[in-house]
C-alpha cells in the first residue's frame, strides 16, 4: 500500500483533481473491504469560486473545508452524500469532489448497497457515497491515516494527460465556465458526458 500522504492533498486543488485520477479508493468497514480506481474528480477553487460551498464564508455546513489537507468533507444532497478531499493549508477552503470510480474490491457488497448492475454502482457521487457507506460521520476522517478510508497508488504508473479529458463541472447553479471536471477518457464508468470540452494538449 503507497497511501498518499498530507503533502498530496496540500496542493492547489486543481492539480490534486487531475492526480486523483487512477488512484485507488478503499473503505474498510465491519462488512468487509471496497475500493476503486478514482475516474472522475471536480476542483472546487478558494476564491473566485461561486460553486464552491467555502465561496459565502465558513458555516456549519462547510466549515470541514477550512481545516487542513487531506481530511474528508462529506456534505448532504437529496438524502444521500458527496465525497471530498480537503485542498490547501488550513482556512484556505478548497476541496476536489470525487464523482466516480471503477469498482474493483467488494463488488458483491457494493451491489447489497446499491442493489444495481456494477457499472452504476459508483458511477456518480451519491451513489458512489452509497456503495462505499459514507456519510455525514464521516465528515472531518483523516485520509492520511489509513485506516477506515483512504486513498493510495494505483496498480498502474500515473496516468498521463492524454488519458484525461477536462470539462466544465456537472450540476452547478454558477461557475459554469470554469472547466475544472477531470475524467478519464473512454471510461464507461465516468458520470456525466465523456467527450472532452477541451484537450490538455489542443
Amino acid at each position: 500500500m503507497t497511501l498518499l500522504k498530507r503533502d498530496f492533498y496540500n496542493r492547489d486543488p486543481v492539480a490534486v483533481a487531475r492526480e486523483l485520477i487512477g488512484k485507488r479508493l478503499i473503505r474498510r468497514t465491519s462488512q468487509g473491504l471496497c475500493s476503486g480506481i478514482i475516474v472522475e474528480t471536480e476542483a472546487y477553487l478558494a476564491a473566485n469560486d461561486p460553486a464552491s460551498h467555502s465561496y459565502r464564508g465558513r458555516n456549519r455546513k462547510s466549515a470541514t473545508m477550512f481545516g487542513r489537507a487531506g481530511v474528508l468533507y462529506v456534505y448532504p444532497i437529496h438524502a444521500r452524500h458527496c465525497l471530498n478531499a480537503v485542498t490547501e493549508s488550513r482556512g484556505v477552503a478548497s476541496a476536489v469532489l470525487i464523482r466516480a470510480v471503477q469498482p474493483q474490491l467488494g463488488i458483491e457488497l457494493m451491489q447489497q448497497r446499491r442493489q444495481c448492475s456494477p457499472i452504476d454502482l459508483a458511477r456518480g457521487p451519491a451513489r458512489l457515497c452509497e456503495a462505499f457507506d459514507v456519510n455525514r460521520r464521516l465528515d472531518g476522517w483523516d485520509l492520511t491515516r489509513g485506516a477506515r478510508i483512504w486513498i493510495e497508488q494505483g496498480d498502474d504508473a500515473e496516468v498521463s494527460d492524454h488519458e484525461i479529458a477536462m470539462s466544465p463541472r456537472i450540476g452547478v447553479t454558477s461557475g459554469h465556465g470554469l472547466e475544472l471536471r477531470f475524467f478519464l477518457k473512454d471510461s464507461p464508468f465516468v458520470s456525466g458526458p465523456r467527450k472532452p470540452h477541451t484537450d490538455r494538449h489542443q
